[in-house]
């Protein structure tokens, strides 16, 4: 991909251009593990979710999970990507202190998913692609617990086996904003698909961040690789350090070893673990105990049939069914559940008016207390009927977020509160006449400076809607004043 000189970072001695490559751990939505049929739910007890197989007992072989497979094949359909009908499982030996086999099962030179792309949209309304450059299913590792004895460590096998895949994207980046777009639409994506639940919190997915940097035009420059980065602040944070920590370096004269570092939310630094590996340090080999993966196109296309609506193509269809733009609709799909609720309560409404008041009335009181949709106290149908009243005249903005605190806070039909409450919208021109002449005649300096400058028409406006307790019809009181002002 050509470089982009707005993302080139200046140094002491002039400009670099980043060269970022992730590697995302996404552990597969399924009940049971890559190889056996222990459970894969977050949050049992020391080693309670561990089988013979997990536990590496003499004799025990693994068995291929069909529906991690599946699972596979539909992420690669959602990133637009070449789906393999041959792949192979590979060991992949290293010292594993939370494997017990001393080595894992994955897939190296026959992965299940070939080349595809991601395209990020970016606050400035622009787009980037990123390409991906394979998925591949590899069984998780245990945790190691370290400060649990003075002396000894512990290790929980309960993610022993976990199914996971690690999606590999091309080294398209070219800025932390980059990779954090990319993760948050990686997740969002997966997400959609029902392929993995993205809660990074509990490590159902991370990302391994490579890192380098160089000379415009120039060959690219040794890479480090910052392991299991668990945020997407933390990913952004991390590459930033690290940037600026290859600069200093080169600019000193110095030279970029290549070296596998971890990252330190207290600090915000990368600091080193060990020295990197390449492919033929772990000597890789087929795995004897597995079989190849051999499926057939029908197999592929019966999944294909049944993959739900993408954000990309949600995104398009809310800008050509609602008359959205670019920037609302790919905040409405960044969520599968926003953009649902949304819909129904645009539906049959006006949707640019329902698109504001999702996004800011109602998510923003969502996220002020600490609730999601499915515990909002104000559902789509109330939210609806608020903006029905808005559209038809019947209440002004400044009464709608009245209206809004009271279903909020006490629930009930939006429109038999108007009528209860005398809540209705005053849109008699005569008594909105009255009022206006009355406070013409008692303030002569504000008519004459409002002749000289128009835009003070809104000191009048406002003396209305306090008179009317914010029940006038804007539009209306503007229309007269006008009038009255000869403006």
């Amino acid at each position: 991909m050509s470089s982009d000189k707005s993302h080139l970072v200046k140094g002491a001695t002039g400009d670099w251009e980043v060269v970022i490559g992730l590697e995302v751990h996404a552990q597969v939505t399924s009940n049971s593990k890559l190889f056996s049929g222990a459970s894969t739910e977050f949050g049992g007890a020391a080693n309670d979710h561990v089988s013979l197989v997990d536990a590496a007992m003499p004799g025990m072989l693994p068995v291929i999970n069909e529906e991690c497979v599946k699972q596979a094949v539909r992420t690669g359909l959602g990133l637009k990507s070449e789906i393999n009908l041959f792949s192979r499982f590979d060991r992949k030996n290293y010292f594993y202190p939370d494997l017990p086999q001393g080595y894992q099962i994955s897939q190296f030179q026959y992965p299940i998913v070939g080349e595809g792309v991601v395209i990020l949209d970016m606050k400035d309304g622009s787009t980037f692609e990123v390409g991906i450059e394979r998925l591949h299913l590899e069984q998780d590792a245990g945790k190691s617990m370290h400060d649990q004895h003075p002396s000894y460590s512990y290790v929980d096998f309960n993610r022993t086996g976990v199914a996971l895949m690690e999606i590999v994207s091309k080294p398209d980046i070219r800025s932390s904003e980059h990779a954090k777009a990319y993760v948050t639409k990686l997740r969002t994506i997966l997400r959609y698909l029902g392929t993995c639940d993205g809660n990074m919190d509990q490590g159902s997915m991370r990302a391994d961040v490579n890192v380098s940097v160089r000379r415009p035009g120039e060959e690219l420059g040794t890479r480090t690789e910052t392991k299991n980065v668990n945020s997407i602040r933390f990913i952004g944070q991390a590459i930033d350090h690290e940037v600026m920590r290859q600069i200093d370096v080169l600019e000193d004269g110095g030279t970029i070893d290549q070296e596998t570092l971890l990252f330190d939310p207290k600090t915000g630094k990368t600091r080193s673990m060990r020295s990197k590996e390449e492919a033929h340090d772990y000597r890789y080999f087929p795995c004897p105990d597995l079989l190849p993966l051999e499926f057939d196109q029908a197999f592929v296309d019966e999944l294909k049939k049944d993959l739900p609506e993408l954000p990309d193509e949600k995104k398009e269809r809310l800008m050509k069914d609602y008359g959205l733009n670019s920037y609302d609709a790919g905040i409405l799909v960044a969520d599968k559940t926003s953009s649902d609720f949304f819909e129904q309560v645009a539906k049959g409404r006006d949707a640019k008016l329902a698109s504001n008041w999702v996004t800011n009335e109602f998510f923003g009181r969502l996220n002020k207390e600490g609730k999601t949709i499915e515990t909002s106290p104000v559902n789509a149908e109330q939210l609806g009927g608020i903006i029905e009243l808005i559209s038809k005249g019947d209440i002004s903005g400044k009464i709608a977020k009245e209206l809004f605190e009271i279903v909020w806070e006490e629930g009930g039909d939006p429109a038999q509160i108007v009528e209860e409450r005398d809540m209705k919208a005053v849109t008699d021109t005569g008594a909105i006449e009255a009022i206006l002449d009355e406070i013409i005649a008692n303030n002569p300096k504000q008519v004459e400076g409002v002749k000289e400058k128009p835009q003070l028409i809104g000191w009048f406006v406002g003396q209305v809607m306090k008179q009317t307790q914010g029940k006038a019809d804007p539009k209306v009181v503007n229309g007269i004043l006008k009038e009255k002002l000869g403006l």
